[in-house]
């Protein structure tokens, strides 16, 4: 995988040329404060707020003490930093959208932060919103600084023009989702995107489903994108109708989901495995789904809700975190 690979699959790159394809967005340039705030490690405060309702007179005079104590002159006030005409922009592009988006970087989601948002969704109505979600987010702070981070090539980075996307709000159902693999300009695999769940549907529809896929590919995709080797993402709805929703790089870099890197980049174990009364052709991409409820696993995003002490601890992954939790567990026992 190269740079100009990555560079390609940046939402502004594609958009324009399958825009009749996917759901409507808006493409704002990133100011560099913006970025700046972003990714600024100091305290979470949201910027973008409306000015909060004006606050009652206290009910009593513990409250009154309480209200006195916070405003204690050495107590440290934080304030967010404001970007009146970043937000005025943002928030013309929501209401242009219907007044809910869903938004993302250049290339990612902050799909591992939804379980912060008040309504614990990706759902965003103001910049505020769309902060909070940022800034709680490895995701874009992955898009912010390891955007090259996979590549092969000894060339120096190219200077990025960060971009936030804001895409109209549909509801989309999980098991309607679909990841798409494509090496030399052949679909050759097709993964369940929520492979965490089982649903009944697709085990029932896979071929009329895997059919759809490539009738989708062969007429729109093969051929038209910048790159022979590609990664993208489809949402098949009730009537039947694909829907494009996003590209990624062939490569480590994007999750393959119920395949493996190995077996997408040497070709093994990628035969369709439909029955020959399908009447599939013979290059059928491999389809694969989550046959059954005792292969349903956790949220790969639950982790992202914990401490990464904690998940490192738990895992194992992490040896010398683990021998100093011991060590201080035995001379907490000593001292006992």
């Amino acid at each position: 995988m190269k740079k100009e690979h990555v560079l390609h699959c940046q939402f502004s790159a594609w958009y324009p040329l399958f825009r009749s394809l996917t759901i409507k967005s808006v493409i704002l340039p990133l100011p560099q404060n913006v970025k700046d705030y972003l990714l600024d490690d100091g305290t979470l405060v949201v910027s973008g707020r409306e000015d909060p309702p004006a606050r009652s007179q206290p009910d009593s005079d513990d409250e009154a003490e309480e209200i006195q104590w916070s405003d204690d002159e050495n107590t440290a006030t934080l304030t967010a930093p404001e970007f009146p005409e970043f937000t005025t922009k943002v928030q013309e592009a929501i209401n242009s959208l219907g007044g809910s988006v869903f938004p993302k970087l250049n290339w990612s989601a902050p799909r591992d932060a939804y379980w912060i948002a008040m309504n614990s969704s990706l759902k965003c109505k103001t910049l505020s919103d769309i902060f909070l979600l940022f800034k709680s987010s490895d995701f874009i702070t992955r898009d912010f600084t390891q955007p090259f981070i996979h590549c092969t090539d000894d060339s120096p980075d190219p200077c990025m023009e960060y971009e936030l996307v804001l895409r109209k709000w549909c509801e989309l159902i999980p098991g309607a989702e679909f990841r798409c693999f494509v090496k030399e300009n052949k679909l050759i695999g097709i993964s369940q995107r929520d492979y965490t769940q089982y649903y009944d549907h697709i085990s029932k529809q896979k071929e009329e489903i895997c059919r759809c896929i490539q009738d989708f590919f062969r007429k729109h995709i093969q051929y038209k994108f910048l790159d022979e080797d590609f990664v993208f993402d489809i949402y098949r709805d009730s009537r039947g109708k694909v829907w494009l929703i996003d590209f990624n790089p062939f490569g480590e870099v994007t999750d393959s989901l119920l395949f493996t890197w190995d077996e997408l980049l040497s070709g093994t174990n990628l035969k369709g495995d439909f029955s020959e009364g399908e009447a599939l052709e013979q290059d059928a991409p491999a389809f694969r789904c989550t046959n059954s409820e005792v292969t349903v696993q956790p949220s790969p995003y639950l982790s992202y809700r914990l401490p990464k002490d904690f998940v490192d601890l738990s895992t194992g992954e992490d040896a010398h975190k683990l021998i100093d939790f011991l060590k201080l567990k035995r001379s907490q026992q000593e001292d006992d």
